[in-house]
């Protein structure tokens, strides 16, 4: 509360890295509270507890969904113990320098907690577990990034000195500091007057004016080594357009983007009776991978929908080469995993967005076919398709095609490789490829059910994918396709260590989109995103996400 008595705050998502979203329009009156999250068009309504304990009310960003506060009971020690405080050093991986910055604090029971923030990644509080302290030892995890740091506290009380390790050690060496460094700010988000709804033939003269900022000395500008490639088609008519370092034909890491490749694979495997959407994973494992469990079992379509209870990622995810982190995360290392952490499905698991669930399904479907899950996806989606750009290695041919990744903030990135893993992340492809993937899940009629092998299920398999499962956050969800109520859109976006990807379609108003960047996402957020979401709202008619500033 300011001096002259009015609210202010912000929001934080830890899982999704964001931290310091301002709200807005707060208002209270008895106890009934709302305010808004303009960056994010979100907003919360409810009532404060009678205790003053808790907020009780329903979040609304699409889908109202039930959402409730509970203050923070932590009280702190009269006394601060040697190691509170506010901690910054440097990781230096692989030539690159990442600033870590370390909170450390201690409760009225001697209890030590912590969070980490990784500050040029755009990382903020990434909570600690397991912390010791004990006679000058520190040592804690970060589960959420599979790391742990050890070492002492210098006889000064000002220097912490030890080592990171997440996969390979690293020294870490952490200097107290008076105060923390907070995130950035969040990108001011305005919009664009709306125009009349735009064919795919003018698309990229309308986009042209709207990104002439952007292209000339903003974040597609020639210095940023930007390449930009995108795919809109409408009522049938498709066109493909690059700017900067990118060609048409330019192809880019698509990352989740894979999830919904997986789907299909899934639902193809369905309408050919080889699998069934309520049988347990368990089954399509190597015999004996993992015990069966007392309670329910994890199914196939709890993985493709993101209701499995299993975490983002398995806990023994140890990359030797953390530029490149699922490399060598081979299937055995997945059969360990799940042999340990088991296949019990929790009650009335909640949406959680996991690598490792669909990356299990992939493998999974893999293995119950007998082959790889590259052949897999070739065999059911991209050869009935003719989708020759897109797979999950690539030829000669294809690898000069291969535009270089950079990270957020313009450095050379390396590619990564995914193997037990493959069905979340792994493949590759073109805006013409991934264009005429959109057109098929506009119009799953196009394709015959007496056609040869693997499109004679198409239709069917395209139109079951879409069928709305769950819930997910703000969406719905079906075959790992993400269905927002307010656009119609079914959307997904992909994200790897050099690249960034979006890619949507609306059945209602016969269009779709995709835009490929070979740069990943940054504090700021994702720049694919906004580009489809911007494309999205001038294929409806709406105001749309504005790149002038």
């Amino acid at each position: 509360m300011a001096a002259d008595g009015t609210l202010g705050g912000s929001l934080d998502s830890p899982d999704q890295g964001a931290a310091g979203i301002p709200c807005a329009d707060f208002h209270l009156q008895g106890n009934a509270l709302s305010f808004a999250v303009p960056a994010v068009h979100g907003s919360w309504q409810g009532t404060v507890g009678s205790d003053g304990a808790s907020l009780s009310g329903t979040w609304t960003q699409g889908t109202p969904m039930p959402l409730t506060f509970t203050r923070d009971t932590f009280v702190a020690a009269s006394k601060p113990s040697p190691v509170d405080g506010f901690w910054l050093g440097t990781l230096q991986p692989r030539g690159q320098s990442l600033r870590i910055q370390l909170t450390v604090k201690s409760d009225r029971a001697g209890q030590e907690s912590c969070g980490l923030d990784s500050l040029d990644q755009g990382a903020y509080g990434l909570a600690c577990a397991n912390v010791a302290w004990v006679g000058g030892d520190l040592s804690f995890d970060v589960p959420q990034v599979q790391g742990h740091w050890r070492g002492k506290l210098s006889g000064d009380g000002q220097t912490l000195s030890g080592t990171w390790t997440q996969g390979a050690s690293l020294p870490l060496t952490l200097q107290r500091q008076p105060m923390a460094q907070l995130p950035p700010p969040p990108a001011k988000i305005s919009y664009d007057p709306a125009i009349t709804p735009v064919d795919a033939a003018a698309m990229q003269a309308v986009l042209s004016q709207d990104f002439a900022q952007a292209l000339r000395s903003g974040a597609l500008a020639p210095a940023t080594a930007a390449g930009v490639a995108i795919g809109v088609v409408r009522n049938g008519v498709p066109r493909v357009f690059a700017w900067g370092s990118a060609t048409a034909d330019s192809i880019f890491e698509i990352g989740s983007i894979t999830k919904t490749f997986t789907g299909l694979v899934l639902a193809q495997m369905v309408a050919q009776g080889k699998v069934k959407l309520d049988e347990p994973v368990r089954e399509l494992l190597p015999r004996g991978t993992v015990a069966r469990p007392q309670g329910a079992e994890i199914t196939l379509l709890d993985l493709v929908t993101q209701h499995s209870g299993l975490p983002r990622l398995p806990d023994n995810l140890a990359p030797a080469d953390p530029d490149n982190p699922y490399s060598d995360y081979r299937a055995l290392n997945l059969y360990q995993f799940l042999a340990g952490h088991g296949v019990e499905k929790p009650a009335d698991a909640p949406f959680l967005y996991s690598n490792l669930a669909v990356g299990l399904l992939g493998q999974a479907l893999a293995d119950r076919a007998g082959t790889s899950y590259a052949k897999l996806v070739s065999d059911e989606v991209t050869v009935p398709l003719q989708l020759s750009d897109t797979g999950v290695s690539l030829t000669a041919g294809q690898q000069a095609r291969f535009i270089p990744g950079h990270t957020f903030d313009n450095r050379p990135a390396r590619a990564w490789d995914l193997d037990a893993l493959a069905g979340a992340g792994a493949l590759r492809s073109t805006a013409a490829d991934l264009l005429s993937f959109l057109e098929a899940n506009l119009h799953p009629e196009s394709f015959a059910a007496s056609g040869p092998g693997a499109m004679r299920t198409l239709a069917a398999a395209l139109t079951q994918s879409h069928q709305l499962r769950a819930d997910a956050g703000a969406n719905k969800i079906a075959f790992a396709w993400f269905y927002n109520p307010q656009t119609k859109d079914y959307w997904h976006n992909g994200a790897t260590g050099g690249y960034s990807s979006f890619a949507f379609f609306n059945l209602q108003g016969d269009y779709a989109g995709v835009v490929l960047i070979n740069r990943t996402v940054g504090p700021q957020g994702s720049l694919a995103d906004l580009i489809g979401q911007h494309i999205s709202q001038r294929f409806a008619g709406q105001p749309a996400v504005s790149f002038g500033d």
